[in-house]
C-alpha cells in the first residue's frame, strides 16, 4: 500500500489514475546507510558478482545518490477515513520507504521497441522453481507470497556460490527468509 502524507491527500491529486495498469515510482534508499564514498564500479549478480561494471550500468543500490525506481501494477485505489490508498503488487521497497513521486506508466513513451540490453542481455539468466511448504506458506502474508516467489525465481544467491547443501538467507519484507537451492529448484526451509 502506498500511503500518501497528511499534505498530498487530495483525492483530486489521483483523479483519472484508476485508469492506468502501471505506475513508476520514484523513491529513497531509506536503509541503505552505506559510507557515502562514490564506488564508481560494482559486482552485478548477473555476470555472477566476479565482474565490475560501471555503476550507472547497473541497477546497484549502492549509487551516489539514494534515489530508486520502480515500476509496480496498480491493483486498486481505497478511500480510507485519512484520505486515498494506492494498493499495488510488484512493489521491491520496504515498509516505510519514502517515495517522493508517482507517474503513470505509458506504454507508448515507457516500452521501446528494439531496445538493447547491454551485457544484461548478452548472458542466460535462469528462473528458478519455487517450492514452499505448507508450513512454510502459512507464515506469508497471502498479498506478499506472489510478489516473494518472483524474487526468489530469480534465484539471490550471489552467482558465485553455488553449493547444493548451503542454506542461504534473505531480508524480505519483515521476514528472513531461508533457503537452499538444487540445480533448478529453490526450496524455502524457513521464515
Amino acid at each position: 500500500t502506498i500511503v500518501f502524507e497528511k499534505e498530498l491527500r487530495d483525492e483530486n491529486a489521483l483523479r483519472g489514475l484508476e485508469g492506468f495498469s502501471h505506475l513508476w515510482l520514484i523513491w529513497g534508499f531509506s536503509d541503505n546507510q552505506e559510507d557515502s564514498t562514490f564506488r564508481p564500479t560494482v559486482r552485478p549478480p548477473r555476470l555472477g558478482g566476479e565482474k565490475r561494471m560501471g555503476v550507472f550500468a547497473t541497477r546497484s543500490p549502492f549509487r551516489p545518490n539514494p534515489l530508486g525506481l520502480s515500476c509496480v501494477e496498480l491493483k486498486g485505489i481505497e478511500m480510507t477515513k485519512d484520505g486515498p490508498v494506492l494498493l499495488v503488487l510488484g512493489a521491491d521497497l520496504m515498509n516505510n520507504t519514502p517515495i517522493y513521486d508517482i507517474k503513470p506508466y505509458l506504454v507508448q513513451f515507457d516500452c521501446k521497441t528494439g531496445a538493447k540490453e547491454g551485457f544484461v542481455g548478452e548472458h542466460e539468466y535462469r528462473t528458478l522453481e519455487v517450492v514452499l511448504p505448507s508450513f512454510v506458506e502459512q507464515k506469508i502474508p497471502e498479498e506478499k507470497r506472489k510478489a516473494l516467489i518472483q524474487v526468489l525465481q530469480q534465484d539471490p544467491r550471489p552467482h558465485y556460490q553455488d553449493d547444493d547443501s548451503r542454506v542461504y538467507g534473505m531480508k524480505y519484507s519483515d521476514m528472513d527468509i531461508h533457503f537452499k537451492v538444487q540445480g533448478s529448484v529453490l526450496t524455502v526451509l524457513d521464515i
